[in-house]
């Protein structure tokens, strides 16, 4: 940082004067801003998978339909879990904004372990499938259910790791403005992808299985 000094004509005492801002500033809700903004980037990679299973999704190549291996129960199952994640979540939330630390590392607790149900659940069903000969190999319709199925599986893992750390974080600082803002970030992750599910769900699996 540069300084120098220059006599004040009052007292001839002398003050220094600084050139630039030694911190850098932190724009007010800029970090919310730039999630937002990587959440619609991520609505677009979904989006584009949603059009390569719409445009495959019936290419069984003499395999297997969607209505011989998708498996209801299960996946009503895996919605449950998911959507009661994410309620959890907002009743972390809700402690978070009252400063009430222990409550909300409880909650958050609950919301990972429903969502390693959903992955242990969705890795279970694509076990199943691999196991009877139906893996993304198999036709077009299997591999564009296994890779749009999959990255959402991937962005609930990534987000149970995150949350992790969130929570290690938290037991070492506490809620200060900077872990506040990212467990918002979080909230905001993790409800996008209880949205996208709803669609996958919706889309793949209740459509799936018509004839």
């Amino acid at each position: 940082m540069a300084d120098t000094t220059l006599p004040l004509s009052s007292g001839g005492t002398t003050e220094p004067l600084q050139f630039h801002v030694a911190e850098e500033p932190h724009p007010p809700n800029g970090t919310l801003l730039g999630f937002w903004l990587y959440l619609m980037s991520d609505c677009l990679v979904f989006a584009c998978l949603f059009a390569a299973y719409g445009v495959l999704g019936r290419e069984y190549a003499g395999g297997p339909t969607g209505a011989q291996v998708l498996e209801l129960p299960t996946v009503a199952l895996n919605t449950t879990l998911l959507l009661l994640s994410s309620i959890t979540y907002g009743f972390a939330v809700l402690e978070m904004q009252r400063n009430h630390q222990r409550p909300m590392m409880l909650w958050l607790t609950v919301t990972g372990l429903l969502g390693a149900g959903f992955v242990a659940l969705e890795l279970t069903e694509f076990a199943h499938l691999i196991e009877a000969g139906n893996g993304p190999q198999r036709s077009a319709f299997l591999s564009s259910f296994f890779t749009l199925v999959g990255t959402h599986g991937l962005h609930v893992t990534c987000g149970i790791l995150w949350l992790i750390v969130l929570m290690v974080q938290v037991s070492h600082k506490g809620l200060i403005p900077a872990n506040k803002r990212r467990l918002m970030c979080l909230s905001m992750f993790w409800h996008f992808l209880d949205v996208i599910w709803v669609g996958v769900f919706s889309f793949v699996y209740l459509m799936g299985v018509l004839p």
